[in-house]
């Protein structure tokens, strides 16, 4: 069965930081693109971040750019993001997402809550 499974998220005060992670299951995992995307509360998907297959390029929502950081290891198949400098509108679930370096589609997680508040 292919899968996604994240972990990492929880409650944390503005300024502070968090490292979501992604593993992946079933599937080769080196053969795709992949992103991270978080859904706030009442709003649809936003597309935070991604990632080529060697990890050698990233991209990045002008909102997080300069503060999260994504990576990944094809040997232990994760997905990672390293968020900084956290601000209450970063609060949303996070998923991590297959098949494109730009785009919130494909095989999607179950998703791990982020809550940025004081």
């Amino acid at each position: 069965e292919e899968q996604l499974v994240e972990s990492g998220g929880g409650v944390v005060q503005p300024g502070g930081s968090l490292r979501l992670s992604c593993v992946a299951s079933g599937f080769v995992f080196d053969s795709f693109q992949m992103s991270w995307a978080r859904q706030a509360p009442g709003k649809g998907l936003e597309w935070v971040s991604g990632t080529t297959t060697t990890g050698r390029t990233t991209y990045y929502a002008d909102s997080v750019r300069g503060r999260f950081t994504i990576s990944r290891d094809n040997i232990k198949n994760t997905l990672l993001l390293q968020m900084n400098a956290l601000k209450p509108e970063d609060t949303g679930m996070y998923y991590c997402t297959r098949g494109s370096a730009f785009t919130a589609s494909g095989l999607r997680g179950q998703g791990t809550q982020v809550t940025v508040s004081s």
